[in-house]
């Protein structure tokens, strides 16, 4: 259900973030907004001192990321999208700017002056709406500031150094992030904590609210005031079945006197910013982004194929020459690639050349603790092999099915059951968390994973429950290589491998009483 009836405004409109955020794309996923996302490129150099305010300051550098998309877009594909948001979080203390730190002593500094102190965290937004004239971008811009205040406790040097070797503060703004760990820092916050987060969604609805609201007729009844609209998250008291709201709905809320349903909402017969009437189909962005989805999937598994995240790793930035050299490609095709991984979010480019974003630093290098370089090698290999024949499959049935993930092995060679496991470990690591603490099982003192495969959860499972002891049950095969995924995995001398013919899912044995 999208948020009524201001999100509602850009369905039918191609809109694109400027910004490879993931907390922005998490915050604008979470409210309905469907969009592209194409960082920006725009260097953030602005002469801060040439500023009245530091919200003058994020508001301008939120413009001309979004205008530099805009027009780049629009000089590839000769058509610009319908509107493009740009945003800039930024923390000020004492009128001093604090923004990404650039290395661990940075980090310091910067939280150093933080503590104990109170600091304005401000985000400048920018909404541009495009259009093409004569083959000519012209750009509408609407912007905005909101600004939270944010109290740190007293940091001591130990709790200080331990949160920056956590390596958290290298992409935030301040050298906080509160959402994760950063959160132990602070002591309250007053205003909007989504802003500090990285984008005001409250305000954002609000303006939108503003922009696609036309003028009220002299005599018509009045409309729902908008800027006594409380916090996002009651916004869905104003929904209807359809997802609108007629222009006479009371203020309770959208329901008449009674209980009665809300009324439909009328069909608008004045054209809105963009000039698309309300009433035209809407355009059909889920199919559009369910056929385009193969090729961006193909460009990411390919990445992974060729270890351009291990190339980056700790060396960007670096060029798409540079690239190319050390995973014997050519360079054109290398660039290609690059290009694609950056409007992914994947990579972020400058001047320099291109270097890896914090989820391929995570997930995407081979060696990272939580990679999904495993999945991704499976995933482009028999997975991706049975889905392109997937006609075939539907066509004959049970006699050609593809082997989706996870199902185990049969009758493979080694290598193909390894690559399977490295598949199912670096899944498994990155949700055994979730799944060891989804239950308490702090009665218990044995459990079993039946095809357990490496044992990634099981030792998630004895760290979390010190009483417990686990055996996992998988096929011969996967029991003799399981042995060499487990370096550094934790107390071992609790978990236990046994091979079995047949196995089905995880329970949990006896307390022992």
């Amino acid at each position: 259900m999208l948020l009524c009836p201001v999100i509602r405004k850009l369905q039918h409109r191609r809109v694109v973030l400027a910004s490879s955020s993931p907390r922005r794309q998490e915050i604008l996923s979470n409210a309905g907004l469907r969009f592209e996302v194409v960082p920006s490129r725009f260097k953030e150099k602005l002469h801060k001192a040439s500023f009245a305010t530091p919200q003058a300051y994020a508001v301008e550098t939120a413009k001309q990321k979004a205008l530099e998309v805009a027009g780049r877009m629009h000089q590839k594909d000769l058509r610009a999208p319908d509107v493009v948001i740009g945003a800039d979080t930024i923390v000020a203390v004492g009128g001093l700017i604090l923004e990404k730190p650039v290395d661990k002593q940075d980090a310091y500094r910067m939280l150093s002056r933080l503590s104990g102190t109170e600091h304005s965290v401000f985000t400048g937004v920018a909404v541009v709406h495009c259009c093409t004239k004569d083959g000519q971008l012209d750009t509408r811009v609407s912007e905005f500031y909101e600004e939270t205040t944010v109290k740190f406790s007293e940091l001591s040097e130990e709790l200080l150094w331990e949160y920056i070797d956590s390596g958290e503060p290298m992409d935030k703004a301040g050298g906080y992030g509160i959402q994760a760990l950063g959160g132990m820092l602070v002591e309250y916050v007053r205003g909007d904590f989504l802003n500090v987060v990285g984008f005001p969604l409250n305000r954002f609805c609000k303006e939108l609210a503003r922009l696609y609201h036309a003028p009220r007729a002299p005599g018509a009844p009045p409309r729902i005031h908008y800027d006594s609209i409380p916090a996002v998250d009651t916004f869905e008291d104003l929904n209807d079945a359809e997802g609108g709201v007629s222009d006479q709905a009371p203020a309770n809320g959208g329901l008449e006197a009674g209980g009665a349903q809300p009324r439909a909402p009328h069909t608008r017969d004045a054209p809105d910013l963009n000039g698309v009437r309300d009433s035209q189909p809407p355009l059909p962005a889920g199919l559009l982004g369910l056929m385009d989805g193969f090729k961006a999937s193909k460009v990411l598994l390919t990445a992974c194929k060729l270890n351009v995240f291990d190339v980056l790793k700790d060396r960007g930035p670096l060029t798409a020459a540079d690239v190319a050299r050390e995973i014997g490609a050519s360079v054109d095709g290398t660039e290609r690639l690059l290009d694609v991984c950056a409007d992914l979010g994947l990579l972020q480019k400058a001047d320099g050349g291109y270097s890896n974003t914090e989820t391929a630093s995570l997930h995407l290098v081979s060696d990272a603790e939580q990679s999904l370089h495993g999945l991704a090698a499976y995933l482009d290999g028999p997975v991706w092999g049975a889905f392109t024949h997937l006609g075939r499959a539907v066509r004959e049935g049970a006699t050609w099915i593809p082997e989706p993930l996870p199902q185990a092995p049969h009758k493979q060679s080694t290598e193909a059951t390894l690559q399977f496991m490295r598949a199912s470990h670096g899944l498994s690591k990155l949700t055994a968390h979730h799944v060891a603490t989804a239950f308490d099982l702090s009665p218990f003192t044995s459990a079993c994973h039946l095809e357990g495969c490496t044992g990634a959860l099981a030792h998630k499972l004895v760290q979390e429950y010190p009483r417990l002891q686990v055996t996992v049950f998988d096929l011969p095969e996967v029991i003799e290589l399981a042995g060499g995924f487990q370096a550094g995995a934790g107390p071992s001398e609790r978990v236990h491998f046994v091979p079995a013919s047949r196995t089905t899912g995880l329970t949990t044995g006896s307390t022992g009483s």
